[in-house]
């Protein structure tokens, strides 16, 4: 969702934009096969009812639908997400870093993929134009995990505890699933600035 919201703004910016994407789990510690549904593990984490956890997860559905996204929270598959970290630095040596993240996303989120499972993931990779054994034996190595592990140990530097997180020229952040409007604002600023400094 913050990221459909990002490029919503950038489209609306005649400007040159250039957004990197970079790795970051939000339970590192996180099974590949896990028996709790979304409710459920948010009910235990935050010592909320089933009810309330459905309430909030609605809400969340709801704000995807206003940006175009069709979240489907009920049977979403809570997975490690590790390997699909992986995947996506490798289809970035590739050129296919953006399709391979919106491919990921999509899948999880409104497919209810299993995106921990090596054979979804590589059914996914090959969607997006990467070739079907580099990816299992990719995935099936020990490949790409120091840069994962990089992507999280910067992300650890600059104080960030969630998702999403943008990092505006390395000095401006902004976090959450921020209105298409704020990016608008917070892009046009640093691009002004910019220009000022560069004069």
């Amino acid at each position: 969702m913050g990221k459909r919201r990002l490029e919503d703004a950038i489209q609306r910016i005649d400007h040159p934009i250039e957004v990197t994407y970079r790795s970051y789990e939000l339970d590192p510690t996180m099974g590949r096969n896990v028996k709790e549904n979304m409710h459920e593990m948010l009910a235990r984490k935050y010592g909320m009812s089933i009810e309330q956890a459905k309430a909030n997860t609605q809400n969340v559905v709801q704000m995807a639908k206003e940006t175009g996204l069709d979240y489907q929270m009920d049977t979403l598959i809570l997975t490690n997400t590790f390997d699909a970290h992986r995947l996506t630095l490798f289809a970035k040596q590739h050129g296919l870093l953006k399709e391979m993240t919106e491919r990921i996303l999509h899948a999880y989120f409104t497919e209810s993929k299993h995106i921990g499972d090596h054979d979804t993931l590589t059914e996914l990779a090959v969607e997006v134009g990467l070739d079907r054994e580099a990816v299992a034996n990719m995935l099936a190595s020990g490949d790409m995990a120091d840069a994962v592990r990089a992507d999280q140990q910067e992300a650890k530097r600059y104080g960030v505890t969630g998702v999403p997180y943008y990092l505006i020229n390395n000095k401006y952040a902004l976090t959450g699933a921020q209105p298409t409007e704020l990016f608008v604002q917070a892009l046009t600023q640093v691009i002004a600035e910019d220009e000022e400094t560069s004069v």
